[in-house]
């Protein structure tokens, strides 16, 4: 996945993103439109609002604002209230890591979600609200929006897929179903 996102440098092949070979010179703008969310995600700020806000300092993403009402919603459907914006980083649980996480990402509304395991830390109703969020996301938009999801968990795969591939061997397989 990182480097599907040019993290990592590529073996070999090349990444496209609508056709096109994503060159050098084109990478922050194809970071806007793919962002890959990490199963451990980090944090450098104090907060999770002062987290939240922090992506828009970038010149990325210059002339777009943070919109507390918009967060505040998508933390209320992943079983968060106002107050989980004042938690201090170093205070949050694994799960409370990746709903931030989840939260800073989808907020930037990018057209590709890659989700390493994203609820591999969160309790079965949390992880039903990110299974729920994610999959809302691409129905409301489903020739804009996609997203790449890992997980180790079949039953979760089999909910969020129309497609599965499979890791054997080192080699990229058609999956179970």
């Amino acid at each position: 996945m990182r480097a599907l996102v040019l993290l990592d440098p590529v073996d070999s092949g090349e990444v496209r993103w609508q056709g096109e070979v994503v060159r050098r010179d084109l990478i922050p703008a194809f970071r806007r439109q793919a962002i890959y969310l990490h199963q451990r995600p980090a944090f450098a700020r104090d907060t999770v609002e002062a987290a939240l806000e922090s992506p828009f300092a970038f010149r990325a993403h210059r002339g777009r604002r943070f919109d507390r009402d918009r967060v505040l919603d998508h933390l209320r459907h992943l079983g968060r209230d106002g107050s989980f914006l004042d938690k201090r980083i170093r205070d949050l649980s694994g799960g409370e890591m990746q709903v931030a996480a989840l939260v800073r990402a989808i907020q930037l509304d990018p057209a590709m979600l890659l989700l390493d395991e994203p609820t591999a830390a969160l309790d079965a109703q949390t992880a039903a609200a990110v299974e729920e969020l994610i999959s809302g996301r691409v129905d409301e938009a489903p020739q804009r929006r996609a997203f790449l999801w890992v997980s180790h968990d079949q039953e979760q795969a089999r909910r969020m897929t129309r497609r599965s591939l499979a890791v054997e061997d080192g080699r990229l397989t058609d999956g179970p179903w």
